[in-house]
């Protein structure tokens, strides 16, 4: 019995009397030294430990944590390094990034060491990254600059067939007389030009995109929660054009991450409260169910 608990404390890196060294605790939030000399990461959600996979270096493990943080917890989540902003484009990418894939998914790409080849791919497959974007060929080519986003709503996508454009960006970026109907176009991800009707509805006083949305959102399977993209070109007014495009949310959104990515097999160091070893205790716990902090403004 004595045996079986020395090598539980020595596999779970505490001192014991076959192992007097205690392992070295990173200095940085969610990483864990490994018996190897390597570095794990790891998550709490739900009172779950989520393990993101084993990293050479203690940096690395830390960056990788990061990531995860800010796909669990958005903009509040604490990190190590410097926090993803959507002001600067490089970061606005990345943001749209784990914003379009689950918990899960992140998770899984952290594992394998995908991540960053994944981010790549999204960042030549997606011309709508970051601030500002490049569309066109060698004949004649545009820069589009972001204008805001547009989460939708359950009536957005219902009969009424319209999207409500909020009245800032309305008044900032579409300018109409109130009395007009005017037909807008707007050119998607993929090149493939939309033509919509831009009114003035004073019954609900609200600026509104209205025919052809259906359409659009019939073929781009858009859903509540899904979050609507404008941009504008910076050519002269004449040659102004728009582009749209759309962030889709995850098919499901799990409170909690589910059970199968977990991982208990690696060597956990155990959180200790008042001499207690608590981590086993969060593992068995009742999950919490929390509202994930929207990525978009």
């Amino acid at each position: 019995m004595n045996a079986n608990l020395q090598r539980q404390e020595s596999s779970e890196g505490f001192a014991s009397k076959e192992n007097p060294c205690k392992l070295k605790s990173s200095r940085y939030k969610g990483v864990v030294p490994q018996h190897n000399g390597r570095w794990g990461a790891q998550i709490y959600e739900c009172h779950r430990r989520i393990w993101l996979g084993t990293f050479a270096g203690e940096s690395e493990a830390a960056g990788v944590y990061d990531i995860a943080a800010q796909r669990f917890r958005g903009f509040g989540a604490t990190t190590n390094f410097k926090k993803l902003c959507k002001s600067d484009p490089e970061g606005a990418t990345e943001l749209s990034f784990l914003a379009a894939h689950s918990k899960e998914e992140i998770v899984r790409m952290l594992r394998h060491h995908t991540y960053d080849e994944e981010l790549r791919n999204s960042r030549r497959k997606n011309p709508l990254s970051g601030n500002t974007c490049w569309m066109g060929n060698s004949n004649r080519s545009h820069v589009f600059e972001f204008l805001f986003n547009k989460t939708v709503t359950p009536s957005d996508v219902g009969k009424l067939n319209r999207l409500v454009i909020p009245k800032q960006h309305a008044e900032k970026h579409f300018p109409i007389n109130k009395d007009d109907k005017i037909p807008i176009n707007f050119q998607d991800g993929d090149g493939k030009v939309w033509r919509f009707t831009y009114s003035y509805w004073g019954s609900s006083q609200s600026y509104v995109i209205t025919k052809g949305w259906r359409l659009f959102v019939k073929e781009k399977g858009i859903r509540e929660g899904d979050v609507v993209s404008f941009w504008s070109s910076s050519d002269c007014s004449d040659l102004k054009q728009y582009m749209i495009d759309i962030f889709h949310r995850p098919s499901r959104i799990d409170r909690c991450v589910p059970t199968s990515i977990e991982d208990h097999n690696h060597d956990q160091v155990p959180v200790r409260l008042f001499g207690v070893d608590i981590s086993r205790a969060e593992a068995t716990s009742s999950p919490q169910f929390t509202m994930n902090s929207r990525i978009y403004n």
